[in-house]
């Protein structure tokens, strides 16, 4: 008696005698997988693959081999797109900086914030303009302000660069955005409780708060620490050098609140990890809220 001619389940016309180990039909050498025991189709191959659970940092990210910075490099090209629009329109730091609260005269000048002066149009976070404490991390100061100024985003990104990439790597990409987001909050916040009239642009206190997550990060994965601790007292001697002529709340705020959420991240049991760095996440950017909150009151008298 003759065979009967077996064919490929996708592609009838191709004649072949090899069967997929997992779901017995026969495959042409197009459709053929190879497993570590025989062939597998190429749907029993995307099957497996979505079974097979996604590995993960420790942090909760995903390891995905090597991909691109995406986060980072959108930030990067985020801050100097803003920055080259300040060079075209300079009054977007005075509409969009972060201030916390100053008075504008009749004459269009600038005073210092008081409510015995209800005459004075109030400006900042205090009369509502709460978008200031995002914005104005991704302001910097411009050639306008004097030739030095250029280096402040300069080495800003810089910094992103470097500090970014391994906590986009490490954290993923939603918790990486979340550090990064909630340490500018931070160190806007911390600006408005103590020189809430002072205006601060960039995006260091975020850059602060990544600073303090690669220290967290490496400590809980037991990396050699000495490079690390250079790092961070080379952070933190610059806000000591820096604080004539910067703002060192912004900085200061950013790498208490980066260290912070950072710590939440790090730290959590994995078998509630989700959850509970959500929780954390929510609960910073609520306190941070409820400081502005407390801060305005106290600024207007409750009014």
């Amino acid at each position: 008696m003759e065979a009967a001619v077996t064919t490929c389940y996708r592609h009838p016309k191709y004649e072949c005698y090899v069967r997929c180990t997992r779901c017995d039909r026969y495959i042409c050498p197009d459709c053929m997988r190879e497993a570590a025991v025989g062939h597998h189709c190429v749907e029993c191959v995307r099957e497996g693959q979505r079974s097979v659970r996604q590995a993960r940092t420790v942090f909760g990210g995903r390891v995905s081999g090597v991909s691109a910075p995406v986060v980072t490099v959108t930030l990067i090209v985020l801050n100097v797109l803003v920055y080259l629009g300040e060079l075209a329109r300079p009054d977007l730091v005075d509409r969009f900086g972060m201030l916390g609260a100053a008075s504008v005269g009749p004459d269009g000048a600038w005073y210092l914030y008081g409510p015995e002066f209800p005459e004075l149009r109030t400006v900042g976070v205090v009369d509502g303009e709460w978008y200031r404490l995002v914005t104005g991390a991704f302001l910097h100061k411009s050639p306008a302000d004097g030739t030095f100024w250029i280096m402040h985003i300069v080495f800003n990104m810089y910094s992103l660069w470097i500090l970014g990439r391994f906590a986009e790597e490490q954290l993923g990409r939603a918790r990486y955005l979340t550090v990064y987001l909630l340490s500018a909050v931070g160190g806007s916040v911390l600006v408005y409780l103590i020189s809430p009239q002072d205006m601060a642009v960039g995006a260091s206190g975020a850059l602060f708060g990544l600073a303090a997550a690669f220290y967290v990060t490496h400590r809980r994965l037991g990396h050699d620490m000495a490079p690390v601790n250079r790092l961070m007292a080379g952070f933190l001697i610059w806000m000591v050098i820096s604080a004539g002529f910067t703002s060192w709340e912004g900085h200061l705020g950013g790498l208490l609140t980066g260290g912070a959420v950072t710590l939440a991240l790090a730290y959590s049991p994995a078998k509630h990890r989700t959850a509970l760095q959500v929780a954390a996440g929510a609960s910073t950017l609520a306190v941070l809220l409820v400081l502005v909150v407390l801060k305005t009151s106290a600024l207007t008298g409750g009014v």
